[in-house]
């Protein structure tokens, strides 16, 4: 484990012991789990975007995709229980 010196305003140093004694942690361990769920959001964050990227450039490679209303009906009918047929791709009008 390294230390790493961070400098906070009083005020935000007075509001973190506050929300820790209500957590029931030190404020050192306080900062330490919102830390670590800061840097988690962003690595999901970053994740969601490479997908979104890799899906984007299949679609602009293939040239083909499904209607938005399409696949949430059939999501729709799947979350519900009923048999229903996949929606297939098509190419995109332009």
């Amino acid at each position: 484990m390294s230390t790493t010196t961070i400098r906070l305003p009083d005020d935000l140093k007075a509001r973190i012991a506050v929300a820790a004694k209500h957590a029931g942690t030190a404020p050192h361990g306080f900062i330490l789990e919102a830390i670590a769920e800061k840097t988690g959001q962003a690595e999901r964050r970053a994740d969601f975007d490479a997908v979104a990227e890799g899906r984007y450039a299949n679609i602009v490679a293939s040239g083909e995709t499904i209607p938005w209303q399409e696949m949430r009906d059939y999501q729709e009918a799947r979350m519900a229980g009923k048999a229903t047929k996949r929606p297939v791709a098509r190419k995109l009008a332009r």
